[in-house]
């Protein structure tokens, strides 16, 4: 609490920023009055999965223009204790795919919401798509010859 105000935090890689992304964001935005948005740091991100495709510097930017947060800052740890302590968090939300992993917040007097990811999109399965189809359609390419090449014995 500050100021009498409720303040909410959520956080993520936002990678291929797509409708997930945005949906978890209202969520939050809807659960308190002040809303705090941490982006994950390419350092951060590369210590448990694979880099992100897009750099930091353009993924803050695009959350920042977003209407729902009221701050955007810079997430450097997957431990949010320092954060719940120096923002004044009452509030956590952050996607289902990592339940229990911050029921530890509840004992700092934090409300922690495990938001629904929901079915079909994630950055995770955007890249998959892409590679497949980029096999595919590169296989079918590598097979066929181009009749505009000589090829000389």
């Amino acid at each position: 609490m500050y100021n009498g105000k409720t303040v909410v935090y959520t956080s993520g890689t936002f990678d291929m920023f797509h409708s997930n992304h945005l949906k978890m964001i209202k969520y939050a935005r809807g659960l308190g009055d002040v809303l705090i948005v941490g982006v994950s740091t390419d350092e951060l991100v590369c210590s448990y999965k694979p880099a992100p495709v897009i750099p930091f510097e353009e993924r803050i930017a695009i959350v920042e223009a977003l209407k729902y947060p009221d701050v955007v800052i810079p997430q450097h740890s997957l431990d949010h204790t320092e954060a719940v302590r120096r923002l004044n968090i009452d509030v956590f939300v952050v996607g289902d795919d990592w339940v229990g992993k911050y029921d530890y917040l509840k004992e700092l007097g934090v409300t922690v919401f495990y938001f629904p990811r929901g079915e079909g999109v994630s950055s995770t399965k955007i890249k998959e798509d892409i590679l497949r189809n980029y096999r595919n359609l590169k296989s079918k390419t590598d097979t066929k010859v181009n009749p505009d090449i000589v090829v000389k014995a």
